[in-house]
């Protein structure tokens, strides 16, 4: 059977959209496929992935109902309470059903220790698994993109032009009149749109120490407050969760573009549980797909699918260059390696691989916590959390609106070392670009990551990029900082003994690069001088780790070394948009070098980290691929 409508019982929301807003409504989505025989020989697209990019694209492609679009995902349809909770959503990260967890290679500047490498599973993607913020990066983020083209040829990227496509992305509800009084909030509609199935709210309440914690980092010299969250702009603000307000329920990539569309499309075709073993060629235009079912292990009864327009990769920043790579599109010796016919020589597919180290400072403890119950203990604490449950299952208000906090600083290195930044970052301009790249890295990738060692460098000079990230949580402990640009760079690729079913082998090579560390030693630094010199100083803070007494800066990097995680599961870069003689994958139209007909639209393809997490920008290039790629069809 072709299932072309989903109940709201099945959905487990009977009963919400009535009692707490406009939407309700019957849930109109994708046709979904529940056989392979039920598949057309051909569509106009096939879409590798139903993730956030993945949906986001295929919701554009087909709302004129011209042009067929297939949706293969590796997971499945889950609605569990991690997914669509908001106070809770972050526990889906710890759920294996909606998630590929495995081990990364071993780092070694990381004493050996190795990481865990989390991909959401399921359809919907990581949407539907991640900490729930929305935030966006700074102006000079997206400035630096479009600079990486000759001549700024790439201008279609630079923040004035991405401004449009992250408004497209959003539906912004601004907060209550009680909340902005409350906590001082401050925002600007303008920089919002309002059209979006894609939801940006606020919690009916906020932990009452996060202004606190808030106000103490304003007090910092140099600490700006934006007018908006989504100006483009480093400080320290509040910014909005991704929840629906009509349910106050998770807003993803699932409910947002694939069961939030206005219309059953019988031109939007979705199949899961499949995996993608690789893109089919015909001289040199990619054709179609072969894939096979998920837990098959072995490719003998794959079958294939045709692509007449375009062949779209949307399997996320760890996949996508794996995908890629079993095609034949990848650097020649590892395909050599592989016994994989070579179709182009890209060597920049899988490297140039980025994420956002956390537990890169020190961590505190506010001994003289001064609210209970500590958010750090709502889910530990019985009979407080059952009286939130309660709470929100009858009126979606409490504490379990709450999605991860709402605010945080985002602050430049001229902030957090004034008398530092300068020579940090003119020791790391100074760098061979291609000394702590991996040994044997072509020259082209070596070529694009010294551009963008020279952007960096200017970024670290400029009050207008943030590159330390502290995220306000209203606790009465923190974790450290988050490392925005880190300088190391890993890789991403096939498993040469099993290209089509192991798993991808991922190294993030942490700390690789020695600048990283000069930058810890900054971090280390300036959180100190928050929580001593600032109004938190009157809650009696302890440092945790690595303790006061270590200040030498090689004692400071040998105990982050033990802690450091590399993951803040914001991967990108590995299928990055820069012109092909500098290690590009794809061009600013979002096209792979070298073929036709083949285009990627996730995160891998971000050539450096934007400074702030990366949902909001992941939906915003969605949205621009969808107008690329329907103004060339």
């Amino acid at each position: 059977m072709i299932v072309t409508t989903l109940s709201l019982a099945l959905c487990g929301l009977v009963g919400v959209t009535e009692a707490f807003g406009p939407a309700a409504r019957s849930i109109v989505h994708s046709t979904i496929l529940e056989r392979t025989d039920q598949l057309n020989a051909e569509y106009d697209y096939v879409i590798v992935g139903g993730g956030t990019a993945g949906l986001t694209v295929a919701d554009r492609l087909t709302a004129s109902g011209q042009r067929s679009v297939l949706v293969i995902e590796l997971g499945v349809f889950q609605n569990g309470t991690f997914v669509t909770t908001a106070g809770t959503g972050y526990q889906g990260l710890f759920d294996p059903n909606i998630q590929q967890l495995f081990p990364s290679e071993p780092q070694t500047e990381l004493n050996g220790r190795v990481a865990d490498v989390r991909v959401g599973k399921m359809l919907g993607g990581s949407s539907g698994m991640n900490g729930l913020q929305v935030h966006r990066g700074q102006k000079e983020d997206y400035n630096r993109w479009a600079s990486y083209f000759p001549g700024n040829s790439g201008s279609g990227w630079n923040w004035n032009n991405m401004l449009p496509y992250f408004k497209k992305a959003w539906n912004f509800h601004p907060p209550s009149s009680e909340l902005i009084a409350e906590n001082n909030i401050a925002y600007d509609p303008q920089y919002w749109g309002t059209t979006s199935n894609i939801h940006a709210s606020w919690p009916t309440e906020m932990w009452p120490f996060v202004k606190t914690e808030l106000a103490a980092i304003r007090e910092i010299p140099g600490v700006q407050s934006p007018p908006d969250s989504g100006a483009g702009l480093p400080g320290a603000f509040w910014y909005p969760a991704s929840v629906d307000p009509s349910n106050m329920l998770r807003s993803f990539a699932r409910p947002g573009h694939w069961d939030g569309i206005e219309a059953a499309r019988s031109n939007y075709h979705t199949i899961t549980g499949q995996r993608v073993l690789k893109v089919n060629f015909n001289n040199k235009k990619a054709a179609g797909v072969s894939f096979v079912p998920a837990e098959a292990t072995s490719a003998a009864n794959a079958l294939t699918v045709k692509a007449k327009k375009e062949v779209i990769m949307a399997a996320g920043t760890i996949h996508t260059p794996k995908i890629l790579q079993a095609s034949g599109i990848g650097a020649k010796a590892l395909l050599q390696a592989a016994n994989i016919p070579r179709v182009v020589d890209l060597p920049g597919v899988g490297a140039n691989f980025q994420d956002h180290p956390f537990q890169v400072g020190p961590s505190f403890l506010l001994t003289d916590f001064p609210f209970f119950p500590d958010p750090n203990l709502f889910f530990t604490n019985a009979t407080f959390t059952a009286e939130a449950q309660a709470e929100f299952d009858a009126y979606r208000t409490g504490p379990l609106t709450i999605a991860s906090g709402n605010a945080a600083a985002f602050l430049s290195m001229p902030v957090i070392a004034p008398t530092d930044f300068a020579t940090i970052a003119a020791a790391y301009e100074a760098q061979n670009p291609a000394s702590y790249l991996p040994p044997g890295t072509d020259p082209t990738v070596v070529r694009g990551y010294n551009a963008q060692k020279k952007a960096l460098a200017k970024a670290m000079r400029s009050t207008g990029s943030a590159f330390y990230n502290f995220f306000v949580r209203g606790t009465a402990s923190e974790p450290g900082p988050i490392l925005l640009h880190p300088l190391s760079r890993g890789t991403v690729t096939i498993d040469i003994t099993d290209p089509y079913f192991a798993l991808p082998k991922v190294d993030y090579r942490a700390l690789t690069n020695p600048a990283d560390g000069d930058l810890i030693v900054a971090f280390t630094r300036f959180t100190r001088r928050l929580f001593t010199t600032t109004s938190l100083a009157q809650y009696a803070p302890v440092e945790t780790v690595p303790g006061a007494n270590v200040t030498a800066p090689a004692d400071i990097i040998a105990e982050v070394r033990g802690r450091l995680v590399p993951t803040s599961f914001h991967p990108v870069g590995t299928a990055a948009m820069m012109p092909k003689n500098m290690g590009g994958v794809v061009d600013r139209d979002l096209l792979v070098y070298g073929v036709k007909k083949l285009s990627v639209v996730d995160a891998s393809v971000i050539p450096d980290l934007p400074g702030a997490y990366t949902q909001q920008t992941v939906y915003a290039i969605a949205e621009k691929a969808a107008d690329l790629i329907l103004a060339r069809a």
